[in-house]
């Protein structure tokens, strides 16, 4: 058994993501990383050197400088005969280009993994999170994506793996590239956190928002998420949105601020390992998936929170 992994970066560093899947891979089989770019070599050397990783596959190319999903797709297709595995971290970048993979492939794709239970059987998440199923495929040859929140990442270590220059695909013209709008911060990746402090539609607008929530996350050094609601009322910005419709977190500490718990927003937060809630109904939903819950005014209670860990600190 063997695994084809394509590895995510932004062309100049590997994206953390690729560790996890290449975690998660290991209880496949042997694994292979697919480095896909233009003037790359840094990223495949970079993923040499991941433990676990017994060969790095190097793709160069103009067309492939922006990882667009309809030049990657047949790249991996072009590779695929000696795998039984294609995957990749159920990330944006993969939800785009595996699909188009499983398509071209005419074989099963298995979306969202969060645990392996052997080469042809999988658990996956369903109904938003609220259901984990088991999945079985006899297929000799599948597509998959791995949810990574739910693996640990492989580590770098010093020994590198083979490196194989491979023949890039034709461009396909099919889409280009516009431009890409980063937004730039100083705290956490949220997906990468290890503590993240969400607030919900209870803060009552964009600036109490940032004033209940700003000084506990500076405290702590935690990145900010929103729910939904948050988000569609405008107090934070779409990419901070936690839940099922977007990221998915398990950081080591999650706290909840006037969040109710829909099931829309577990389903991104409900593997983190330490959940705190804070909301004044005593009878939220968030309550029965925290760890620690406190039934009060979050402008009363967060103020104080902040003020006993800076003193703490100090």
């Amino acid at each position: 058994m063997s695994v084809l992994i394509f590895a995510e970066h932004n062309g100049e560093q590997l994206h953390q993501n690729t560790l996890h899947a290449v975690y998660a891979a290991q209880k496949l089989g042997e694994v292979h990383v697919l480095v896909a770019g233009s003037n790359v070599q840094n990223i495949a050397e970079q993923s040499s050197k991941i433990n676990g990783v017994s060969k790095v596959l190097h793709a160069d190319a103009p067309h492939y400088a922006e990882c667009l999903a309809e030049e990657i797709a047949p790249l991996l297709v072009s590779l695929s005969d000696k795998y039984t595995h294609i995957a990749a971290a159920a990330s944006a970048v993969g939800k785009n280009i595996m699909p188009r993979v499983a398509a071209l492939l005419d074989c099963p794709q298995i979306s969202d993994l969060t645990e392996i239970l052997d080469n042809q059987t999988f658990i996956r998440p369903i109904y938003a999170g609220n259901v984990f199923t088991t999945v079985q495929s006899n297929e000799e040859k599948l597509v998959l994506t791995f949810r990574t929140s739910a693996f640990g990442a492989a580590e770098l270590g010093e020994q590198a793996a083979e490196i194989v220059n491979v023949a890039a695909t034709p461009a396909q013209n099919l889409s280009r590239f516009v431009s890409r709008e980063l937004t730039q911060s100083d705290r956490p990746e949220l997906t990468q956190a290890r503590v993240v402090v969400s607030g919900g539609r209870a803060l009552g607008s964009a600036e109490q928002f940032n004033a209940v929530l700003t000084p506990l996350a500076d405290v702590l050094g935690a990145a900010i998420g929103a729910s939904r609601a948050a988000v569609d009322a405008e107090y934070a910005p779409n990419d901070s949105q936690v839940g099922q419709t977007g990221k998915i977190v398990a950081p080591e500490l999650y706290i909840a601020i006037g969040i109710s718990g829909a099931i829309q927003h577990v389903a991104g937060m409900q593997d983190s390992k330490t959940i705190v809630a804070i909301n004044k109904d005593p009878d939220a939903q968030i309550f029965n998936i925290a760890d620690y819950g406190i039934v009060g005014d979050l402008f009363e209670v967060v103020p104080q929170l902040v003020d006993v860990l800076k003193t703490k600190q100090a």
